[in-house]
C-alpha cells in the first residue's frame, strides 16, 4: 500500500512540473525580451544624445540653433524649480485629458452605431472625409470666436482632433466582425441590439484601443495648437514664447514635458486595454 501511495506521489509530482516549467520559462522569456529593447532604447536615445552634445559643442551657430542636451535639462530644472514646467504641463494635461475623452466617446459611439444602418453610413461618409480633411489649425480662430480664449476653446481644439479618428475606428472594428458569426447568432434567436451588445463592441475593442493610442497624439496636438493661438499657460504657451525669442533650448525643453505627457496618457490607456482585454496581456 505504502509503495503504491509513494508511487502515486511520485506520478503527480513529475506530471505537474512539465506544467509549471514551460510557463516559468514563457515568464523569463518574456522578461529577458522587455529588458533588451529597454538596454536597447536606452542605449540608442544615449549614442542619440551624446553625438548632439558633441556636435552642438564644436559650434556656436549649431549651439544656438539646435541647443545642446545639457543646455535642455538646464531648463527643465529651472523650469522644475520655478513651478512653470508643472502648472504648464498641467494645464496642457487637463485640456488633452478633456479633449480625448470626449473626442473619443462621441467619436467611438457614432462610429459604433453606424454599423445599425448600411444606409446611414455611406450617407455620412463624404460628410466625414470632408470634416477630416480640414486642417485642425485652420479651425482655430472660428473655435476662438465661438468659445473664447479659455479653457473650452483648448478642448474643443482638442475634441475637433480626436472625433474623426476614433469614428473611423470604431466603424472599422464595427464593420470588421465576422459575418458567420453574426449569422450564427442571428439562427439562436438573438436580436440586433444582443449582437451589436455581445458581439460588434466587445469584437472591435482592439481596432477602438488602437485609435485611442493613435489619439493621445491628436488630443495633445490640438491642445498645443490652442495654445498656440491664444493663451497664458500650458506648454504650447512655453513653447511659443520661447520660440518668439529664440530661445531654442527651452523650446526644447518644453518639448521634452510635451513628449513625456504622450508617453504617460499612452502607457495609462496601454494598462487600461490589458485590463478590458485580459487575453491581450501577452501580446
Amino acid at each position: 500500500m505504502t509503495a503504491e501511495v509513494d508511487t502515486g506521489v511520485v506520478r503527480s509530482t513529475t506530471s505537474s512540473q512539465p506544467a509549471l516549467v514551460p510557463a516559468a520559462s514563457q515568464r523569463w522569456k518574456r522578461l529577458r525580451r522587455t529588458a533588451l529593447v529597454v538596454a536597447t532604447q536606452i542605449a540608442i536615445l544615449a549614442v542619440f544624445l551624446a553625438f548632439w552634445e558633441y556636435m552642438t559643442s564644436q559650434s556656436r551657430a549649431a549651439a544656438f540653433m539646435f541647443g545642446s542636451p545639457s543646455a535642455i535639462a538646464g531648463f527643465l530644472l529651472q523650469m522644475a524649480r520655478d513651478g512653470s514646467l508643472w502648472r504648464d504641463t498641467y494645464v496642457t494635461g487637463i485640456e488633452t485629458l478633456l479633449g480625448f475623452f470626449v473626442g473619443n466617446l462621441f467619436g467611438t459611439v457614432f462610429g459604433l452605431s453606424l454599423w445599425y444602418s448600411h444606409f446611414v453610413s455611406r450617407v455620412v461618409e463624404p460628410f466625414v472625409i470632408a470634416v477630416g480633411s480640414i486642417p485642425i489649425i485652420a479651425l482655430a480662430p472660428i473655435i476662438i470666436i465661438w468659445f473664447g480664449t479659455g479653457l473650452i476653446s483648448k478642448v474643443a481644439m482638442s475634441t475637433l482632433s480626436v472625433v474623426i479618428v476614433a469614428l473611423v475606428t470604431s466603424y472599422k472594428g464595427a464593420v470588421g466582425v465576422d459575418p458567420d458569426q453574426i449569422n450564427l447568432m442571428r439562427t439562436l434567436g438573438a436580436s440586433k441590439f444582443q449582437i451589436f451588445r455581445k458581439l460588434v463592441v466587445p469584437a472591435s475593442l482592439t481596432d477602438i484601443f488602437a485609435g485611442l493610442k493613435l489619439t493621445v497624439g491628436f488630443a495633445l496636438i490640438g491642445a498645443i495648437v490652442g495654445e498656440f493661438m491664444s493663451s497664458s499657460e500650458g506648454l504650447g504657451h512655453a513653447i511659443f514664447k520661447a520660440g518668439s525669442l529664440y530661445v531654442i533650448p527651452k523650446v526644447f525643453a518644453a518639448l521634452v514635458a510635451t513628449i513625456a505627457l504622450a508617453l504617460i496618457l499612452t502607457f495609462i490607456v496601454g494598462k487600461v486595454e490589458r485590463l478590458l482585454m485580459p487575453w491581450r496581456r501577452h501580446l
